[in-house]
């Protein structure tokens, strides 16, 4: 199993000693370093203001938001930062939750999977270069269709230093996890557990038997951000990724569309769910923070003191599917080789 670092999106300003932990990262071996967006921090940004200070730790979005940019605004992207790195960009896409991009982005949401695979044919025919893009879908056409008439099809000016930069899809649900085998290099998970493993792999063998599949099981790319909080004190470990956890279940999407809720409740913690769901949606997240159950922090996240953290690694997290466990959370200096060892060996 690779391991690698997140930096995550930005509370309210940019996160502390960034810079140093990525040197630190590199020298030890890291894998990858990822960056995210939801409404606030873009992914892209801190992406390449970090990555420029490295040399060869792979650089990825976890995710970049699709209603934030069209399918050719962030072919661009992608490949301008995959030129300046070197070949080292690693593009996480995800199509995120009705509250965000329709209440951010201003963008439709229904259909996603269908877009997600409109949005990833179309970047990789811009990467390809093979002749001016032009795309017929239900939500994206190019040229417009009913615009001025003027549109015409074009092909990238800049040739890509890749053609065929690597796609991550970011998803929780049975349908787009299938898809991500279907028609990505690899899956983000989000709030992924051990215990689910079994319920991943059956949707993911459904995506590798679909005709067409673009990848294997053998070559498919599974990284899973997994929050890491060391404490001698496994409740005061806890406590500090509770809040986390309580946002996403309870506070990030309505009632009843609340897709992070639901990966919980698969969990076998519904009832704990609707509570801090309820407790949320009625302003107090504080108490919905208090609701979360430690085991239910210890089924997503690495927590406790640093020997239980290498033996969870080893005993529940490295027999899963996953092939890359990203840190969220960098060790403390006087274990972070055994951790990062632990995940690696």
């Amino acid at each position: 199993m690779k391991v690698g670092i997140a930096a995550g999106y930005w509370g309210s300003g940019p996160p502390r000693n960034v810079d140093r932990m990525l040197a630190e990262a590199e020298a030890l071996g890291v894998d990858s370093f990822w960056t995210a967006e939801t409404y606030g921090s873009d992914a892209l940004t801190p992406l390449a203001w970090w990555g420029s200070r490295t040399s060869t730790i792979t650089l990825g979005t976890a995710v970049c938001q699709m209603s934030a940019r069209t399918p050719t605004a962030l072919a661009m992207a992608a490949q301008t930062v995959d030129h300046l790195s070197g070949g080292r960009v690693i593009v996480g896409i995800g199509a995120s939750g009705p509250q965000v991009v329709e209440g951010w982005y201003g963008q439709p949401y229904p259909r996603p999977l269908e877009r997600t695979r409109e949005y990833v044919e179309i970047m990789r025919a811009v990467w390809a270069r093979e002749k001016p893009v032009t795309y017929e879908g239900r939500h994206y056409q190019l040229p417009l269709d009913g615009g001025s008439g003027l549109g015409k099809p074009l092909k990238s000016i800049v040739h890509p230093l890749r053609e065929d930069i690597p796609v991550y899809l970011g998803a929780e649900g049975p349908k787009n996890v299938a898809l991500a085998a279907e028609i990505a290099d690899g899956w983000t998970p989000l709030w992924f557990s051990p215990k689910s493993d079994e319920f991943y792999r059956a949707a993911l063998a459904e995506g590798f038997g679909r005709d067409g599949a673009r990848r294997s099981p053998s070559d498919f790319e599974i990284a899973n951000v997994c929050w890491l909080g060391e404490n001698d004190d496994v409740e005061k470990a806890a406590a500090k990724i509770k809040p986390v956890v309580a946002l996403y279940a309870g506070g990030m999407g309505a009632k009843g569309a609340n897709f992070h809720n639901d990966v919980f409740a698969r969990m076998g913690w519904a009832d704990a769910c609707a509570e801090i769901q309820e407790l949320y949606l009625r302003g107090r997240p504080d108490l919905a923070a208090q609701a979360v159950p430690t085991e239910m922090v210890e089924d997503v996240a690495l927590i406790g003191p640093a020997d239980k953290i290498c033996e969870d690694i080893v005993n529940r997290w490295k027999p899963t599917c996953l092939t890359t466990l990203i840190l969220g959370g960098w060790p403390r200096p006087e274990n972070r080789e055994r951790i990062l060892e632990a995940v690696m060996s």
